[in-house]
């Protein structure tokens, strides 16, 4: 017998969101650990947050809602809103009930903006990591670092003259801009739109553009990111970030931290054991002689770490792919450096179920 086409305008319904969340899905293993971290920021957040005036955007809602932008690859946070609103499963994470009316984009935006203040993106990747359930699962020993280079959210005609001598724009909304034989430097140009984005090249013969550098620090047993930074993207800015993530590191025995070759120097390798930290740098030996020697080389760790050095990658192809953060959508660097933060604690998130055990 054909069932009727029946349609019903209004319904009561008796389902919680939970309830249609799959029992398997990884979001039921991230969700307490994401809880947990919330908990132990419960202080952080009575200290940016003033005991008067009207109730804000629960800052808990608010990360939970960042965190499924990366996970999910939301482009905007306009469209996470409209997701939000539909869509059971995001609601059940956001901790929203099926019938919660869902924030203006606007509000939610600047309510963001004030977790700026305590640096909470920083205190919630450590909050994961301290985990009882996550921290077994950390090496205290073993450590690499690398930097990448994060588009910045301006174009070139916006990088300008500092001292305000650039000529005047031609006509039209999109006028054209003739920059040949004309010198542009971080020196003496500054963009208009991004006053913290420096101009940069990958490498020789490649275009230079507007960048910010994110710099991670992982452990190397599974991989995780213990620290994570971002700052002016300039020739030295990795090896200076690497020494003081490193020198945050608290272990009570000597550690070793792998680095590609852009690390291979002596101010960096001499930085690096003055903190007690051997350094497993591969060698640059073309056309120069390493400040790596044969007293490093020699020994079977060196080899593990650069091996284990490649999976650092995987941190920011994620970073860039999924959480859509090749280029970013933010300006400033205090900005920026809160997102890329918050999804290097994305990533741990998405990697800690298949580290658990739990089937993704």
């Amino acid at each position: 017998m054909r069932g009727a086409d029946r349609q019903t305008s209004a319904m009561f319904s008796y389902l919680s969101p939970e309830k249609l969340v799959p029992a398997t899905h990884p979001l039921r293993v991230i969700r307490p650990l994401v809880d947990a971290a919330l908990e132990r920021l419960s202080g952080d957040f009575d200290k940016i947050y003033s005991r008067f005036g009207r109730n804000s955007v629960a800052p808990e809602k608010l990360l939970r809602a960042l965190l499924l932008q990366a996970f999910f690859s939301v482009r905007s946070e306009r469209q996470l809103m409209e997701q939000i609103a539909y869509n059971m499963m995001f609601r059940w994470f956001v901790g929203l009930s099926m019938d919660a009316p869902v924030w203006d984009v606007t509000v939610f935006t600047k309510n963001r903006d004030r977790l700026l203040e305590g640096d909470i993106a920083r205190a919630f990747l450590v909050a994961i990591l301290v985990d009882p359930k996550v921290r077994p699962l950390l090496s205290d020993e073993h450590f690499s670092v690398d930097g990448t280079l994060i588009e910045a959210w301006a174009s070139m005609k916006s990088f300008k003259p500092k001292d305000g001598s650039d000529e005047p724009p031609a006509p039209g909304r999109n006028a054209e801009v003739d920059f040949r034989g004309k010198p542009h430097g971080n020196e003496t140009h500054a963009s208009t739109t991004d006053p913290d984005a420096r101009l940069y090249k990958k490498a020789a013969g490649q275009a230079a553009r507007l960048w910010h550098m994110g710099h991670v620090l992982t452990e190397n047993r599974n991989g995780l990111v213990v620290q994570a930074d971002l700052t002016l993207a300039t020739g030295t800015a990795e090896r200076e970030a690497a020494i003081v993530m490193i020198g945050a590191l608290e272990a009570a025995h000597p550690i070793t931290v792998g680095a590609d070759k852009a690390y291979d120097t002596q101010d960096f390798v001499a930085g690096t054991r003055r903190l007690g930290v051997t350094p497993h740098v591969a060698q640059n030996n073309k056309g120069r002689r390493s400040a790596i020697d044969g007293r490093t080389t020699r020994h079977g760790g060196y080899a593990t770490s650069r091996r284990k050095r490649k999976r650092i990658e995987e941190v920011f192809g994620w970073i860039k792919s999924s959480a859509g953060f090749r280029k970013t959508r933010h300006r400033g660097t205090a900005r920026v450096g809160w997102m890329f933060t918050l999804n290097a604690a994305a990533y741990n998130l998405i990697r800690l179920p298949k580290l658990f055990g739990t089937p993704a």
